[in-house]
């Protein structure tokens, strides 16, 4: 079949007079979607009946804030794709959150019970005209008795007076109810300004020679869709292999929803860019400081800065969002039959072969992707000058191969979710370590040696002497292999010295002033791991980071 295709950035895009909605419209149907990190890419097909000469329409269905510039158009049998104008369609209300939905659905339903009682109060306002006629009536009929006037005055009077006591109950219901009506659309219009963008829609003007079926095709990139990794790893011994669940969490709000689609996960991100940097030549030049003002607008100086109160902030990491659930890491390894892995360009795509439902509701959507088993080797690890704790690491070598991102991981060990842990490839060399938890039968304990420790001033120096202790015990019933690290202080400044150094059989970084133990425990045993060293530094100078 020979198709005509448009790339609508290379035509001129026409405005067309009239009403829109005038045009015959055409649902589309979304089958597949390349959702990136950052946006996606949505593909769409009709089938179109075409009369002879010109033809336009209006296509709805489509997503919401879609740039121009990334449509393009395909049409089959020879069909020329003249000109395309997209736009929000701001009045469509088929795409809503399931809350928003929920909200508006109690809208209706409590404006139809308003309108009952409205009928209610008309009637018994009906009722009350009535009987005050017919007490008019009865005044001015002197033909009555007077014991018959008062009977029928009396009865008139009842029957008022209930009328009238129960408008008014009814009336401070109404009240009620529309109170909860203001509410209930306040709480709609905070939820529809959540991210969620109306559907648009596509008007497109076709030419065909002769009239005609044609099969069309319509992809764009939109912003408002994205997923991020996660992870469930799971590991039953320390005797066996890892097993790592690939899993994405999928978010979209692109004002339509996205019904039994093919997906594809591609680590790419269109929003970044394509085109390489220039470098610009660096000169050097001396900085000027810049002068501080007070509220006066007086110069401070540098006395009154060095006092100036400062605020500490904290370096956020960004961690991916992920959501624990009871079955998670329990996946049949079957998903591997469904998804393959292209790694073949510059971005990584995983080409998932089972259709999938992702609502438009801007929440996170989880879709397994691979599973993995991996030979792992176990060590206890503990750095106890930062943690009182051990933990337990499963060893991955050959990690590259599975296209991992930076994500955050949900843990299980011996059959028990034991908490959230994080991957990061981008501070992993050779060897991935995967923290399968703490592990409280070993007790790591580190204490200063007080006793040990000495001051003394030697002419214009001051020789500070500092000893540790780090006693381990492992209680377990078996032997454990325990990595631990310490660390020495490391100097820059030519008038601080480090002498007397005794690593206690350590590994030292003389660089970084690293220390490693490798020590193998038996049962029940405990072991002391001892170090110090000695500081001389110019007397009358304090180190603030000594200690």
């Amino acid at each position: 079949m020979k198709y005509t295709r448009l790339s609508l950035p290379a035509i001129l895009f026409l405005f067309f007079s009239g009403d829109l909605n005038a045009q015959p419209r055409q649902k589309l149907d979304i089958n597949e979607a390349v959702v990136f990190l950052s946006g996606a890419e949505l593909t769409s097909t009709a089938k179109l009946t075409l009369v002879k000469g010109e033809n336009e329409i209006m296509f709805t269905n489509v997503a919401a804030d879609v740039n121009s510039r990334n449509i393009s158009v395909n049409a089959s049998n020879g069909i020329v794709v003249e000109a395309a104008t997209f736009q929000n369609n701001y009045l469509g209300t088929d795409i809503m959150t399931p809350r928003a939905r929920e909200i508006k659905d109690s809208i209706e339903i409590i404006t139809e019970a308003k309108k009952l009682t409205d009928d209610k109060i008309a009637a018994i306002w009906e009722q009350v005209e009535i009987l005050k006629a017919n007490r008019k009536v009865g005044g001015n009929n002197t033909g009555l008795s007077v014991a018959e006037l008062t009977k029928m005055l009396d009865l008139a009077g009842s029957k008022m007076e209930s009328c009238l006591d129960q408008k008014t109950k009814l009336d401070g219901q109404q009240k009620k109810t529309d109170e909860r009506l203001t509410k209930l659309n306040n709480q709609l219009d905070e939820e529809q300004k959540k991210g969620m963008q109306p559907g648009g829609q596509l008007l497109v003007k076709f030419y065909a020679k002769e009239a005609t079926i044609t099969d069309v095709t319509i992809d764009y990139i939109v912003p408002n869709a994205g997923w991020s990794p996660t992870y469930d790893i799971s590991a039953d011994n320390v005797n066996s292999p890892i097993k790592l669940f690939y899993k994405a969490n999928i978010r979209q709000g692109t004002g339509v929803n996205w019904n039994n689609v093919h997906l594809t996960l591609s680590t790419g991100n269109p929003n970044e860019g394509v085109q390489a940097p220039d470098l610009s030549p660096w000169f050097l030049a001396f900085y000027i400081p810049q002068p501080m003002y007070n509220k006066s607008k007086k110069v401070l100086s540098g006395s009154e800065i060095a006092t100036m109160p400062t605020t500490e902030v904290a370096d956020l990491v960004s961690t991916t969002p992920g959501v624990y659930q009871s079955q998670r890491g329990q996946e049949q390894s079957s998903i591997n039959e469904y998804v393959a892995v292209d790694n073949a360009g510059i971005n990584t795509s995983f080409d998932i072969d089972l259709p999938y439902t992702i609502p438009c509701d801007g929440k996170q959507h989880l879709v397994a992707i691979k599973k993995y088993e991996l030979p792992a080797t176990y060590r206890y690890y503990a750095v106890p000058k930062q943690d009182k704790d051990a933990f337990l690491q499963a060893q991955v070598t050959n990690w590259e191969d599975l296209n991992l991102l930076p994500g955050q991981t949900n843990i299980f060990y011996e059959g028990t979710y034991v908490g959230l842990g994080m991957i990061d490839v981008r501070n992993v060399k050779d060897t991935m370590n995967i923290s399968l938890g703490r592990d409280k039968k070993i007790v790591v304990k580190r204490e200063r040696d007080t006793k040990l420790r000495s001051v003394k001033t030697i002419g214009t120096n001051v020789r500070e002497t500092f000893a540790y202790s780090i006693t381990i015990r492992n209680t377990r019933k078996e032997n454990i292999n325990l990595i631990v690290e310490d660390q020495m202080p490391v100097s820059n400044d030519k008038d601080i010295v480090l002498e007397d150094t005794d690593a206690g059989g350590a590994e030292v970084d003389a660089t970084t002033g690293m220390m490693k133990w490798a020590v193998s425990l038996n049962p029940d045993e405990t072991r002391k791991l001892e170090f110090g060293f000695t500081v001389k530094y110019p007397k009358g100078k304090v180190i603030t980071n000594l200690r």
